[in-house]
């Protein structure tokens, strides 16, 4: 089994601990009517995205989520910054950047790095750190750690997630030459995110869209051995006329975050069709350290 396998199928356990930790590091993500930057790269970033919209709905605060070199000058009352390694040089610079001015929170995976030295609030994830370049369950815990103190609605998720890690996929999945990631509201993130697992871990070509927005140019590339994923519910008519294009609909009412872990193990399982090692992906590295 490959780390990443490995991590993927962890996922309900640390979900678990990531449920148990949000109560106390609740107060850590900002008080209510707080305005607030949630950063990250990759994976991260589209973590911060999903969150930044939960908090929101939440009706908690205005809530912006950035790619962490694209932070831009504003008056917020406390970034929260969200980076596995810790070493990530754009997550870095802006915590240098705003040091004594904008107080910070980092979610971080590994505690042996410069990042807790930066911040003015640490949360400690080092239970969910994976070996991988690929990350799954770091970002899924995040996650769940921010819908615990945002939304609360985490009954039986990890439970469900467990079903997700042992069920039968699909070999016809896998098999796509293509696959597109559709999500509306906070699952636009999540769909951002699959579509990245697809492109890293098998240098697959997947995009991502807003499901709205999909009829508007990119379903032209919908066609048969080609696959239209929906994270949540779908628009009206969408599954109809992406069905009348040949290509594969998937979608089911499980939980989006649920949803993510079946799309993580189609990903793996594609890289490993190719005849792909999905721990050493091409071209990328566990942290993008830049030397000036």
């Amino acid at each position: 089994m490959t780390f990443v396998e490995a991590e993927i199928a962890s996922q309900p356990d640390c979900w678990r601990q990531a449920i148990d930790l949000a109560g106390t590091a609740a107060p850590k993500l900002g008080r209510p009517g707080e305005r607030i930057a949630l950063v990250g790269c990759g994976t991260s970033w589209f973590v911060a995205q999903v969150a930044a919209s939960w908090r929101e709905q939440a009706g908690l605060g205005e809530t912006d989520a950035f790619t962490a070199s694209e932070v831009p000058d504003r008056a917020y009352d406390r970034i929260i910054a969200i980076t596995r390694s810790g070493t990530t040089t754009e997550v870095l610079d802006i915590l240098h950047r705003v040091r004594g001015t904008i107080p910070t929170t980092v979610l971080l995976g590994d505690l042996d790095t410069p990042a807790p030295e930066l911040a003015d609030e640490l949360i400690d994830l080092s239970f969910a750190d994976e070996k991988s370049v690929v990350q799954t369950r770091f970002a899924t815990s995040a996650l769940v750690l921010f819908r615990a103190a945002w939304r609360g609605d985490v009954d039986g998720l990890a439970e469900a997630a467990a079903e997700a890690v042992s069920a039968e996929l699909d070999p016809a999945w896998p098999a796509a030459e293509q696959s597109t990631f559709l999500g509306a509201g906070w699952t636009i993130g999540l769909a951002h995110e699959a579509a990245l697992k697809f492109r890293e871990t098998s240098s697959s070509w997947a995009e991502s869209y807003p499901a709205m927005d999909y009829r508007h140019g990119p379903i032209s590339i919908a066609a048969p051995g080609r696959t239209v994923w929906m994270f949540g519910d779908a628009p009206g008519g969408l599954a109809e006329e992406v069905a009348a294009t040949g290509a594969t609909w998937i979608a089911d009412d499980r939980d989006p975050l649920v949803q993510l872990v079946t799309v993580q193990r189609v990903a793996v399982a594609r890289a490993l069709s190719l005849g792909l090692n999905p721990d050493t992906p091409r071209s990328l590295s566990r942290s993008v350290v830049l030397t000036s």
